[in-house]
């Protein structure tokens, strides 16, 4: 496998290669953190796992949470474009995919997701700060990249067809989602149709394809990083949601999966 990496990825400075690492341990510690009970604290998962403070924790509502936790990210992709105007069609096509999805999960948050729950501000602040500092990174490593050679195997182009294969299937789950509930409804109920009957989180995995077309297209070391750090997070995260299904729905099927169908 090791001697594959120089015919994939552009060859990354020791720093790129040291942002990569913490990417991924603290992405992937945090899914391990979701399984063994300590949850970041929004949506079904708030107060879920946690000691109950002497003082309640400071929260806001779950809408707001996620528009504060999208938009300096999608800020950083907006802002490349004039930051680093005149790069190659690679660039541009990172920089397109990557502001287009959180420009996407933006409007998502006002128009499609209907929330019942509050966020921990003390859970807002990392979540914000990953989004943002992951896109930032990969972003610089695509900058640092300009003028290199290209990597001898060229990913860009089945890059390009699974970020849109990722893209559209997250959308289409969010939608279903959003339909189980009416406008004032608060109770949660178990999804159906597309995946759902497969896996109890389709809409992660469609992200994880999301961004693996994202790192594929950039072809550097931190955007493939980032992907495989989201990948063990939204492991966790799909297999602490499937325990709560179980928990709270005696009727939930027993063979439908968390992320991945018939295996995981």
């Amino acid at each position: 496998m090791l001697p594959m990496l120089p015919r994939l990825f552009f060859p990354p400075p020791f720093f790129i290669k040291a942002m990569s690492v913490i990417c991924v341990v603290s992405l992937g510690n945090v899914g391990l953190s979701e399984i063994r009970g300590k949850h970041m604290q929004y949506s079904k998962f708030l107060n879920i796992g946690e000691k109950k403070p002497i003082e309640k924790k400071i929260q806001v509502s779950s809408r707001t949470g996620m528009l504060i936790a999208y938009t300096p990210a999608f800020l950083a992709g907006a802002a490349s474009f004039g930051l680093f105007p005149n790069e190659d069609l690679r660039f541009l096509l990172v920089k397109s995919t990557l502001t287009f999805h959180f420009f996407k999960r933006i409007l998502e948050v006002l128009f499609v997701h209907r929330y019942s729950g509050g966020m921990e501000v003390e859970s807002l602040i990392p979540i914000t700060l990953s989004y943002f500092t992951s896109s930032v990174f990969i972003i610089y490593a695509q900058h640092l990249a300009q003028g290199l050679p290209e990597p001898e195997i060229d990913l860009k182009y089945p890059g390009i067809a699974l970020f849109v294969v990722g893209i559209s299937g997250n959308f289409y789950h969010h939608r279903l989602l959003s339909k189980l509930r009416s406008k004032n409804d608060k109770e949660y109920k178990v999804p159906k149709g597309g995946l759902f009957d497969l896996v109890i989180c389709p809409h992660y995995l469609f992200e994880i394809l999301g961004f693996l077309g994202i790192s594929l297209i950039a072809q550097t070391l931190y955007a493939f990083s980032f992907f495989v750090g989201t990948t063990l997070y939204l492991m966790g995260r799909s297999y602490v949601t499937r325990r709560w299904y179980l928990s709270q729905f005696k009727d939930f099927p027993k063979d439908v999966k968390a992320l991945i169908p018939s295996a995981f």
